[in-house]
């Protein structure tokens, strides 16, 4: 059952904190970290804190304060706490002896949860000048695809500006884990188990030591050379030795490698001996000189499992910084498997479908990667876990986006669905504006107008009668029962009674065709004006009153762009 009072005590709380305004996803994340369960009841929390915000904004701040104070009159005490300026500093980080790196598995190109990791990562790896690795991990035959070995180099690299120094895709490296597996035998550390699993479950939930593990080295190298040939899928798997009594039943001797003939999408049917995750990661961190490392909580007794392996082999364990999860809420799925099925399924067009959270499509709208890196900075390496609407997300990173574009996005005039009016009495004159309205001394566009233009079918729309409105740094007019009439050319004439500034284009002028993909998969088209042709692939402007666009592609006379955002 959700507490309702609980929930209307953060609402209040963060609506007072900013000024009647509160932000949805702040709120439930302090909802689910008070409500035990809660995560479990998100659609009825979301339900309620949407009900609760909608309810107290239409109080006063004054009236909110006294329904919070009713309800926890301590929720508004502040502590002062200094506010920190970019990423805190690492234990053991040395300028140029850093080493660190991210580690997907290729199930499918990388999305926004990966790039606030990646954020974290390069941000430490510019910190102290050291070296970021990616590494696909790709041991599981099962659950992998051609896209994310494309796509993981392209958008870890694009969002580090080209700062991956090495890219590492396991299966290249199958070799080297069996020299580690034999060592581990050799040292009695691991030992191959041909025991039923239902067996050894039985066995080590008691404590109790199941026949194969006190078995001599010699024994368990014939028997890891049968894993290659000899058994059968199942029949045998190598075991790291631990204690047998760990008070975490999960830590006791835990599987490191297994027989998997599923055909492997890069190697085939070449090997079938396969590394589980905490062999791999552990082998490859110890070559790869791994210091410090970024990785989920939810790995924190994969990582005690991995020490075992450092103390037998007599290496040093990186630092660890273990980060909470982002549970991002909305109609957006931010997951590979559900991405990947859905594609599959034909609900979208491929992983660059734009209404995708994905890094490939938000390079093509326009996103810049150093909004993405500014956010993850903002947030900081955390435990605790977060909970953030896919609205309140794009809204920081559109505002960080925004910050970068702005200062060097050329504008132009765009007309959706274009129709063509005449104004009558409009007098014949050339049209100057600025390419950019903050460079005062910078480059001009220019129109050749008189009294024919394309105006949108939208504002088009919004005319009324005897109404003054204005044709953007053009020409004020207005509608009447015979069509459109001229009344003035000075901006002073519009300030003080005007209706709507619209932008516009002379129906003689030489245009360009354009549509705009927008964020849900709808084609808006319409006409551009002629300067837009000198844009190149990738530029991008500002389309007044409509929005930021990328150009995409050309194809003839049609400039294709995605909508980046307003």
């Amino acid at each position: 059952m959700i507490d309702k009072n609980i929930i209307l005590k953060h609402v209040l709380t963060n609506s007072i904190k900013f000024e009647g305004k509160p932000n949805t996803g702040a709120v439930i994340g302090k909802v689910v970290s008070e409500i035990p369960g809660a995560k479990e009841q998100m659609q009825a929390v979301v339900k309620e804190v949407n009900s609760a915000i909608k309810e107290i904004s239409k109080l006063s701040l004054e009236k909110q304060k006294e329904m919070l104070d009713k309800i926890d009159s301590h929720a508004l005490d502040k502590k002062v706490i200094a506010q920190r300026v970019g990423l805190p500093e690492w234990k053991g980080a040395k300028k140029g002896e850093f080493v660190t790196r991210i580690a997907p598995s290729p199930s499918g190109p990388l999305h926004i949860g990966h790039a606030f990791v990646i954020g974290l990562i390069y941000g430490y790896k510019k910190m102290y000048d050291g070296t970021f690795i990616v590494r696909i991990e790709d041991t599981n035959p099962d659950n992998i695809c051609q896209e994310g070995y494309d796509g993981i180099p392209r958008d870890a690299n694009w969002l580090t500006n080209n700062g991956v120094d090495e890219v590492m895709i396991q299966s290249e490296r199958l070799e080297l884990y069996y020299k580690y597996a034999e060592q581990l035998i050799n040292l009695g550390h691991a030992y191959v188990c041909t025991c039923a699993q239902d067996v050894f479950k039985k066995l080590i939930e008691a404590g109790e030591p199941c026949p194969c593990r006190n078995l001599p080295p010699k024994e368990n190298l014939a028997r890891w050379k049968k894993m290659f040939k000899g058994y059968n899928e199942g029949d045998a798997v190598l075991r790291v030795k631990t204690e047998i009594n760990h008070k975490n039943p999960a830590m006791r001797d835990w599987p490191a490698a297994r027989i998997n003939d599923t055909p492997h999408l890069k190697t085939g049917k070449k090997y079938r001996v396969w590394p589980l995750m905490n062999l791999s990661v552990v082998v490859d961190d110890i070559e790869s000189g791994m210091t410090h490392i970024i990785r989920g909580k939810d790995h924190m007794d994969n990582a005690k499992k991995q020490e075992y392996v450092y103390r037998y082999l007599n290496k040093t364990i990186p630092e660890t910084k273990f980060i909470g999860r982002i549970n991002f809420i909305g109609d957006i799925e931010v997951s590979c498997s559900k991405t990947k099925r859905a594609i599959d399924e034909g609900k979208f067009a491929g992983w660059n479908d734009i209404r995708l959270p994905f890094l490939e499509p938000l390079r093509r709208r326009g996103y810049q990667p150093e909004a993405f890196l500014k956010y993850a900075e903002e947030i900081g390496p955390s435990q605790n876990d977060k909970t953030v609407t896919i609205e309140d997300f794009f809204k920081a990173i559109t505002a960080y986006n925004k910050e970068i574009i702005d200062p060097k996005s050329n504008r132009y005039f765009f007309i959706a669905e274009p129709e063509h009016v005449t104004i009558k009495n409009s007098p014949k004159r050339k049209v100057e504006i600025l390419l950019h309205p903050e460079k005062e001394t910078g480059e001009k566009r220019t129109f050749n107008a008189e009294d024919e233009f394309y105006l949108s079918k939208d504002d088009l729309k919004q005319l009324k009668s005897d109404k003054i409105y204005r044709l953007m740094d053009c020409l004020n007019f207005k509608k009447t029962k015979s069509g459109f009439e001229f009344l003035s050319q000075d901006y002073e004439d519009y300030k003080t009674k005007g209706e709507m500034i619209m932008h516009w284009l002379p129906k003689d002028e030489k245009l360009v065709h354009a549509e705009v993909l927008m964020p849900d998969a709808k084609v808006v088209r319409g006409i551009a004006e002629h300067s837009v042709s000198k844009m190149k692939i990738g530029d991008i402007c500002q389309f007044e009153r409509f929005g930021f666009c990328r150009l995409d592609s050309k194809e003839g006379d049609l400039h294709k762009f995605w909508f980046t955002h307003k």
